[in-house]
C-alpha cells in the first residue's frame, strides 16, 4: 500500500523539475482560483448547488454533500498535489471531480472558451491530473522522501 500511495515515479532531475512546475502550477491554481473561493462562498452556493454525480453510489449524496466533496477535492487534493504527497491518489480524486465538472456540471455548455461555463478549464485540469497519475510526483516531492527502494545487493 505504501508503494502505491507514495511512489514518486521518476528520479531523473530534469523530468522531476518539470513535474515540480506542473504540480505547483496546477495545484496552486486550482486551490486558490477555484477551491478556496468556493469554500469562502459556501453559504451562498449551497442553496443553488444542484450537481450530484450521476454515478452509483455517489448519486445518493445530497447537493450540500456534493458541494463539500467538490471543495475537498479542489482544496485538499490540490494541496496534496502541490506538496507532492500521495500525488497519484490526490490526482485521481481531483481528476474525478474534473470529470464531474466537465461532463455533468458543464455538460450542456460549449467545449472551448470564451463561451461562459465552457468545459475547457475542467478538461485542462483533468489533463494535468492524468499526467500526474501516469508519471508520479517526481524526485522533488514529499512522496520521494517516503518511498525508498530496499533492494538487495548482489555480491
Amino acid at each position: 500500500m505504501k508503494k502505491f500511495l507514495f511512489d514518486c515515479g521518476t528520479h531523473d532531475p530534469l523530468a522531476s523539475s518539470g513535474l515540480l512546475v506542473l504540480r505547483l502550477g496546477a495545484g496552486l491554481m486550482m486551490m486558490f482560483g477555484h477551491g478556496i473561493p468556493k469554500w469562502q462562498k459556501y453559504s451562498e452556493m449551497v442553496g443553488e448547488w444542484n450537481t450530484v454525480p450521476a454515478i452509483w453510489p455517489l448519486s445518493y449524496m445530497t447537493a450540500p454533500m456534493s458541494l463539500m466533496a467538490a471543495i475537498a477535492a479542489e482544496v485538499f487534493a490540490s494541496a496534496l498535489i502541490a506538496l507532492g504527497l500521495m500525488t497519484r491518489l490526490a490526482a485521481f480524486v481531483l481528476g474525478f471531480a474534473m470529470c464531474v465538472a466537465a461532463f455533468q456540471f458543464h455538460g450542456a455548455s460549449d467545449w472551448f472558451l470564451p463561451a461562459p461555463g465552457a468545459k475547457e478549464p475542467a478538461l485542462t485540469y483533468l489533463l494535468f491530473c492524468f499526467v500526474l497519475i501516469v508519471t508520479g510526483a517526481g524526485q522533488w516531492s514529499l512522496d520521494a522522501g517516503f518511498a525508498h527502494d530496499k533492494r538487495r545487493r548482489r555480491r
